[in-house]
């Protein structure tokens, strides 16, 4: 029993990224009390077993968020947002906007792989500064990246309504120079590393977009719930070569903002739950582990917004 508490609270840590001090934050217990359970010096206590192993199925895709609990994150965001506009308060405030191309042009590369830090993607986006010890690449994808978003807040502002031809011309503007088929679907397989998720045929996927097009002009009851469903349908879609992360993700901005939720910020530090999350959606049609993932992501850009 003792080990399978270390193993737990270990790929809770791992999942969350979290520190010690913060699962023991998140737990109620003290730093020391937490390290004994962790080098099995000491056993938790029923109750604590019983929030570690919610947590545990939290983390690893096993725990299903209850209505009541998206109902209550659900009405926090939208009780700011009705007092707030969301676009023009960012698109005015140049050290508001700076922060979010930063943040997310940063992260969601990360995400996929880049090695630039965060300061070194603030200097090749801001400035016309080459980085030597860096790849071309990765330079233009950062490059690319906050072109795109500056693309879609345009798209915004001329109050244009997002659909399939947009979605190609987003991954066009963030694979230019990169990807010869840029702004193109697949002509041929892929898959996706490290899930069990099963992308869609080639030749399935001008309809399958199609189908997500008409979804995106719906008008849902839930604006949350339909962003977290397109989301993942879209990855599972997986329409494109390469960039379909990136591009899944910015389609979530343009549809916040046009609907005037905060940017869904997701941290290159929680990719790993947030995978989790998406594959539950994908794989068992279980959306309430990502849509809770995605309104913690709303809660905490409106942090940012209010400082």
């Amino acid at each position: 029993m003792e080990n399978e508490v270390v193993e737990k609270l270990t790929e809770i840590l791992r999942l969350a990224n979290f520190s010690q001090e913060k699962l023991a934050q998140t737990i109620g217990v003290s730093f020391a009390t937490l390290n004994s359970w962790i080098n099995a010096r000491s056993i938790p206590h029923p109750k604590h077993k019983t929030l570690i192993e919610d947590l545990y199925k939290k983390y690893t895709g096993q725990f299903t968020i209850s209505s009541e609990e998206l109902l209550i994150k659900q009405q926090k965001i939208l009780d700011f947002c009705k007092n707030e506009n969301i676009f023009e308060k960012i698109v005015n405030r140049k050290d508001l906007l700076d922060e979010f191309i930063l943040k997310l042009t940063y992260n969601s590369n990360r995400i996929e792989g880049s090695t630039l830090t965060e300061a070194e993607t603030a200097k090749v986006i801001f400035t016309d500064i080459a980085l030597t010890n860096k790849s071309l690449r990765e330079q233009i994808e950062a490059k690319n990246h906050q072109a795109a978003f500056m693309f879609i807040l345009k798209l915004i502002k001329e109050k244009q309504v997002l659909n399939e031809k947009i979605i190609l011309r987003i991954h066009e503007i963030l694979m230019n120079g990169i990807l010869p088929e840029a702004g193109f679907y697949r002509n041929h397989p892929v898959r996706i590393v490290g899930t069990r998720v099963l992308t869609a045929n080639f030749i399935k996927v001008p309809f399958l977009m199609e189908n997500l097009d008409k979804e995106l002009l719906s008008m849902p009851q839930n604006i949350i719930r339909q962003i977290t469903k397109i989301h993942a349908d879209f990855e599972k879609i997986h329409p494109f070569a390469d960039g379909n992360g990136r591009t899944g993700r910015l389609v979530m901005q343009m549809m916040a903002l046009i609907n005037n939720l905060p940017p869904i910020l997701i941290l290159d530090k929680n990719k790993h739950f947030y995978y989790t999350a998406l594959s539950k959606a994908q794989i068992d049609s279980d959306y309430s582990l990502l849509e809770d993932f995605i309104m913690d992501t709303m809660l905490e850009t409106i942090k940012i917004i209010q400082n």
